[in-house]
């Protein structure tokens, strides 16, 4: 049923979006440009990112949680490239469902991540559509001069790592989907992370100091493994049987009757916005000890090799995935 009461798009605009506007070089939102100034020494990191009704999200997520998951997905990518999060451009397209409600839980939503992150809208565009909503925002973030982690430099020897838990995102979909029998507080932990992921932005200046190559964790472990080894020309080993998993993922992986099959689903399952890395084995001591400081879990979970592709090892044997990850038509 179409939503009641919906605003037109300057009444958006001026009395939703304007006051997420950076104070100074947004303009207010009362122009079609944003205007920014250079930062000596730095280079200017952008990613994007969409995120659509019904692949992305759910119809029923509130839109308070979509719009920070929309904030947060891209600030992951930030996160992976050892960037300080600036600002971001947005672009809303609204179905029959986005009432004045909706959109003002959506603006909450970001008003919410831009005081937790210190980031502020610099423009945009908001219009209609009778599809699926889709929003679309692209961030910014600086980092120093030829300082952005890329994938291209893993080097034969380095470890693999990766930040926090693997397979919340999948599991925190089925749970939005009623799909998993798990305790409530379990089911919530695991909707909250698919809803709202957190970007690994505390770890971003280790990732930059020390990490020779880095992607974050958004399409699956091994897929954006394999986009590492991919771009460095190289091979990865990965460890399935060292996954690290949350209390609620290992609640549910010890009720599985393959469990096989069930870390390969959640090492492919994607949407866990963490950060996968290499790094010289001789900073893994450092690793361990910034991890820790931040109260942050660092797994190592294999090796660069000679080669190409992940190469995915199970209780020591050699095993072939049924699928990589999450793959964008």
């Amino acid at each position: 049923m179409p939503a009641l009461d919906v605003a037109g798009e300057f009444e958006t605009i001026e009395r939703l979006l304007r006051p997420l506007a950076h104070p100074e070089w947004g303009r207010g939102l009362a122009d079609d440009v944003a205007v920014l100034p250079s930062r000596p020494g730095y280079d200017l990191v952008l990613t994007k990112d969409a995120i659509v009704e019904g692949v992305h999200f759910l119809p029923d997520d509130p839109l308070d949680t979509v719009a920070k998951k929309l904030l947060r997905v891209n600030l992951s990518d930030l996160a992976a490239k050892g960037a300080e999060p600036f600002g971001y451009l947005l672009a809303c397209c609204w179905s029959d469902r986005c009432g004045w409600p909706e959109r003002e839980a959506f603006a909450a939503g970001l008003a919410q991540d831009q005081a937790l992150f210190g980031v502020f809208l610099m423009g945009g565009d908001t219009v209609r559509t009778p599809g699926p909503a889709v929003f679309s925002l692209t961030a910014l973030g600086w980092v120093p001069a030829g300082g952005a982690v890329s994938r291209a430099g893993a080097q034969v020897g380095d470890l693999v790592f990766v930040t926090g838990t693997i397979g919340d995102g999948l599991l925190g979909l089925q749970a939005a989907q009623a799909k998993l029998k798990l305790d409530a507080e379990r089911l919530a932990r695991l909707i909250d992370h698919y809803r709202t992921p957190m970007p690994r932005l505390d770890f971003a200046d280790v990732v930059r100091n020390l990490a020779t190559a880095a992607a974050d964790v958004s399409d699956g472990l091994a897929a954006d493994l394999n986009h590492i080894a991919k771009a460095s020309g190289v091979g990865i080993a990965l460890n399935l049987s060292v996954l690290p998993l949350s209390a609620a993922a290992q609640a549910w992986f010890e009720d599985r009757v393959d469990p096989q099959a069930a870390l390969e689903d959640l090492a492919t399952g994607g949407d866990d916005y963490q950060i996968a890395f290499t790094a010289h084995p001789r900073h893994e001591e450092t690793l361990r000890r910034e991890a820790e400081r931040r109260l942050l879990r660092l797994t190592r979970i294999g090796a660069v090799t000679a080669g190409e592709g992940v190469a995915v090892d199970y209780g020591g044997r050699r095993i072939e995935l049924a699928r990589r990850g999450w793959t964008h038509g």
